[in-house]
C-alpha cells in the first residue's frame, strides 16, 4: 500500500550522513556555539584567595605547583621529541639507531611519541617518504621495546597517518594486525583513516575484510561490527563496498535492522540504482520494520532529483497519515533536489509549505534556495532570498556567502564579491578556501588581476591557507 503510494507521489541515513545536503549545517551550529559563548555568557567570577583574611595562600601553591610540574613535563617531552628527531635524521647505514636512542636517555611517553610522530609528518615530502616511514616505524619498535611504556591506539593512528601519507598501504594493514594483536581496540577512527587511503588504491574491500575478521570493531551507538563498518563506509562514500558488506553480515548470521536497511537504500541511491529503493522498502517492511524520518529523507530525494514534485507531496502527506510528521530536513531535501532539477518554483512551493506547517527553514534551507537561484542565473532573487534569512534572524554560514559570492562574480559585480567577503568577516564567519579561491579565480579571469592580488595579500596576511596558494589558478608568488 505504502509502495504504491510513494510511486504515485530520497536523503540522509544518519545526521552525520546528511553531508550529501550540504556540510554547512555542522559549521553553521558551531560559528553560532562559538558567537554564544564569546558574547553572550558572562565569565563565571572569579574569585582570589587573596581576598579572603582566612587564606593561607595554601591553595594558590598547591594550584602554581601542579601548573609548574605539567610545563615541566612539556617542556621535557618537546625537548626529548627534538633529541629523538635529531637521533634520527643520523639513520644511515652502519649507523646504529637503536643504540643511539638508548644512549639519550629520554623519558617514554605518549607526548614524547606524539611529537616525534607529528615532527616526522611535517617534513615528510615526495623525495624522502620513503625514508620517513622507516624512521617512524624505528623510533615506533623502539619505544614499544621499553618496558614502562605501552602505545595508546593514537600513537598507532598517527603511525598509520605517516604510512598513509607515504603510500605504505600494507605496512598500514600489518600495523592493524598489530593492534589486534595487542588488545588494541579499533575505532571507527582506525577504519576510516585506512579506508579512505586505501580505497583510492584499490585496497577497500581488503581492509574490510580484515576488520570483519577482527570481530572487535565495535563501538556505540552500533549494536554489531557490521553497522560500525556499513556507518563508517558510509561516511567515507564507498558506496560499491556496502552491498557486499550487507552479503557478509546476512552470511555470518546478523539480521539488518532499520540502521541497515537505510544504509543500503542511501548508497543505492548514490550509485543510481534507484530501482532497489522500493524493493529495500519492500524487504524492511516484510522484516517488521517501520520506515523512520531517514528512510523518508532518502525516498524525497530520489523523487525530487528525479523530477516529481506531484509524488513528492504525495510522499509527505502519506508521511503524516501514518505519524511521521515532515521535519526542515525533509523539506530541505526536496529544495535541494528540485533545485538541482532546475525547478526554483517547485522549490518555492515547498518553501512556503514548510513554514505553512510550522518549520522554520534553517540556514541550510536557506542557503540550497540562494545556490539554486544562483545556478539559475536569478541573483536578484537569490539576493532577496538572502535579505529575508538575515532578517528572520537565520545568520548566513561560509556556504551561503560562497554561493552569493560566486553569484556577484558570475553577473560581473566584483565589487559586491569583495565587500561580501569582507562582510562575512566583520560577522565573524571566516572565509575557507573555496571562498579565497571562488573570487580570486573569478578575477582573475575576469582581467582584474591586481584586485586578485589584493585578495591573496589578505589571505596570507591573515595566516590563512598559505599551503594552498599554488592551488590558486594562475597564481604566482611575487
Amino acid at each position: 500500500m505504502m509502495n504504491s503510494v510513494i510511486h504515485s507521489g530520497t536523503g540522509v541515513v544518519v545526521r552525520k550522513a546528511s553531508r550529501f545536503l550540504f556540510t554547512s549545517r555542522k559549521f553553521c551550529n558551531g560559528s553560532i556555539g562559538g558567537d554564544v559563548t564569546n558574547n553572550g555568557i558572562e565569565e563565571p567570577m572569579k574569585v582570589t584567595w587573596e581576598s579572603s583574611e582566612m587564606d593561607c595562600g595554601f591553595e594558590k601553591e598547591e594550584h602554581d605547583e601542579k601548573i609548574s610540574i605539567r610545563r615541566r613535563f612539556l617542556d621535557s617531552a618537546k625537548l626529548g621529541a627534538s633529541r629523538v628527531l635529531d637521533t634520527l635524521q643520523q639513520d644511515c647505514p652502519g649507523f646504529n639507531t637503536k643504540s643511539a636512542l638508548d644512549e639519550l636517555d629520554v623519558t617514554i611517553s605518549g607526548l614524547l611519541v606524539r611529537e616525534v610522530l607529528v615532527g616526522i609528518l611535517r617534513t615528510l615530502s615526495y623525495d624522502n617518504k620513503t625514508r620517513c616511514a622507516k624512521l617512524a616505524y624505528k623510533f615506533f619498535v623502539w619505544c614499544g621495546a621499553q618496558e614502562s611504556f605501552r602505545h595508546t591506539a593514537n600513537c598507532y593512528h598517527l603511525l598509520m597517518k605517516i604510512f598513509a601519507e607515504c603510500g605504505e598501504y600494507k605496512a598500514m594493514c600489518r600495523l592493524i594486525d598489530e593492534m589486534i594483536k595487542d588488545g588494541y581496540p579499533t575505532t571507527a577512527r582506525t577504519f576510516n583513516l585506512l579506508i579512505c587511503t586505501c580505497g583510492e588504491a584499490g585496497l577497500a574491500r581488503e581492509v574490510v575484510e580484515q576488520f570483519i575478521k577482527s570481530k572487535t570493531f565495535n563501538y556505540r551507538p552500533f549494536k554489531h561490527s557490521y553497522n560500525a563498518i556499513l556507518h563508517s563506509l558510509l561516511g567515507v562514500k564507498q558506496y560499491k563496498l556496502i552491498d557486499w558488506v550487507c552479503e557478509q553480515m546476512l552470511e555470518d548470521g546478523f539480521s539488518p535492522d532499520v540502521l541497515t536497511y537505510n544504509i543500503v537504500m542511501f548508497a543505492n541511491f548514490r550509485l543510481g540504482k534507484t530501482d532497489r529503493l522500493y524493493r529495500l522498502l519492500d524487504e524492511m517492511v516484510k522484516d517488521g520494520f517501520s520506515p523512520d524520518l531517514y528512510t523518508y529523507n532518502i525516498l524525497l530525494h530520489h523523487l525530487a532529483t528525479g523530477n516529481k514534485p506531484l509524488a513528492a507531496l504525495n510522499l509527505l502527506n502519506h508521511m503524516r497519515e501514518v505519524g511521521v510528521e515532515p521535519g526542515v530536513i525533509h523539506f530541505t531535501t526536496l529544495v535541494d533536489g528540485l533545485s538541482r532539477a532546475g525547478k526554483l518554483e517547485a522549490c518555492q512551493y515547498f518553501m512556503d509549505e514548510m513554514v505553512k506547517v510550522g518549520c522554520t527553514p534553517d540556514v541550510v534551507c536557506y542557503t540550497v534556495m540562494i545556490t539554486g537561484y544562483i545556478s539559475g542565473g536569478e541573483l536578484e532573487k537569490a539576493e532577496e532570498m538572502f535579505k529575508e534569512m538575515t532578517e528572520k534572524g537565520q545568520l548566513p554560514n561560509v556556504f551561503t556567502y560562497n554561493s552569493l559570492i560566486r553569484g556577484f562574480c558570475m553577473a560581473g559585480k566584483f565589487k559586491e564579491a569583495c565587500s561580501l567577503l569582507k562582510e562575512m568577516e566583520s560577522r565573524g564567519c571566516n572565509p575557507n578556501f573555496v571562498v579565497y579561491s571562488t573570487l580570486v579565480n573569478n578575477l582573475r579571469n575576469a582581467g582584474k588581476l591586481l584586485e586578485a592580488h589584493e585578495v591573496v595579500k589578505d589571505m596570507v596576511e591573515k595566516g590563512h591557507y598559505a599551503h594552498l596558494l599554488s592551488k590558486l589558478k594562475k597564481y604566482r608568488r611575487s
